[in-house]
């Protein structure tokens, strides 16, 4: 893997934008790699990635960080820095069904998707056969409707032990309450089975048959408090 870090922006927009990141970039001998930006007219927003090297570059992280921060603040920028060589930590959580767990397992040991994952979470034992394929740790907590608060805040007890830095909800079928979505802000994601904002819910495959659509799809998602209502991350559809 190439060393490189990642610039996400995000701010009102305005001239000057492009031209002053670029040339902290270039003052500072980073080498741009990739660059995108957006405007949206109606929201009036600016937002940029930029893709760039670290070899030659004449600051230490930290250091980009503080002089950076001096644009940032002139621009109003919400910005992050993040590193490709760090490898993120991730939770996977499934139930019954494991096409999910088997897709995103095989390409995490194929290097296609650059994190560890140090531990399966499931309430049924059903994929507890492929986490021992893929020698990863598996933790069976049976969910009830009496247990529910106790057994969240033995996941949680876990995701901390581990240093946990996303949750993915690989056909998870609970509903994760507000306290435990708290926890972890915009760093889980759930993979649901409709394109929505159509079919949120259980059993969408069932409703979009009944209602006789042509087309069906799949959603990944931020989870918020809201059931099936976060920010949208990518989705894709097939003819019935």
């Amino acid at each position: 893997m190439k060393n490189t870090a990642i610039l996400l922006i995000d701010c009102p927009d305005r001239k000057g934008l492009v031209a002053s990141v670029a040339e902290f970039l270039y003052r500072h001998n980073a080498n741009i790699l990739h660059a995108d930006q957006h405007q949206d007219n109606e929201q009036g927003l600016f937002l940029m990635r930029v893709e760039f090297g670290l070899e030659g570059l004449d600051l230490g992280i930290e250091e980009f960080r503080r002089q950076f921060g001096r644009i940032a603040d002139q621009f109003r920028m919400r910005w992050r820095l993040e590193l490709s060589t760090l490898r993120p930590k991730i939770a996977i959580y499934v139930s019954h069904y494991d096409h999910c767990i088997v897709d995103l397992l095989y390409r995490q040991q194929s290097g296609e998707l650059a994190c560890d994952i140090p531990l399966i979470i499931s309430n049924h034992n059903t994929a507890q056969r492929i986490a021992e394929f893929y020698q990863i740790p598996f933790h069976l907590l049976p969910v009830t409707k009496d247990n529910k608060a106790e057994i969240e805040e033995q996941q949680l007890q876990l995701l901390r032990d581990h240093s946990i830095d996303l949750i993915v909800l690989a056909r998870y079928m609970q509903i994760l309450s507000p306290v435990f979505v708290d926890q972890y802000p915009q760093r889980i994601i759930n993979v649901h089975h409709s394109f929505l904002p159509a079919f949120m819910g259980a059993k969408p495959y069932h409703r979009a048959y009944e209602r006789g659509v042509k087309l069906i799809g799949a959603t990944s998602h931020y989870v918020t408090s809201e059931l099936d209502e976060g920010p949208i991350i990518e989705q894709d559809v097939m003819r019935v």
